[in-house]
């Protein structure tokens, strides 16, 4: 996800799509610690996605 499309989401559609990653991150690492994980790149692009998230929050916080 850009960052570009998560300025576009409402406040609470990033909380909502941030619970969604953290969600996501939990199940992923589960599964890379029972050796099912195959695509072990999405770990990485997961986190990403919630530290733009974060990031589109903060500066809005700010910007208030």
């Amino acid at each position: 996800m850009k960052a570009k499309d998560i300025k576009e989401l409402t406040t609470d559609e990033m909380l909502a799509k941030e619970k969604e990653y953290k969600e996501e991150l939990f199940n992923l690492h589960f599964q890379q610690a029972t050796g099912q994980l195959e695509n072990t790149a999405r770990l990485k692009a997961v986190r990403k996605n919630i530290a733009r998230i974060k990031t589109v929050l903060k500066q809005q916080e700010l910007n208030k």
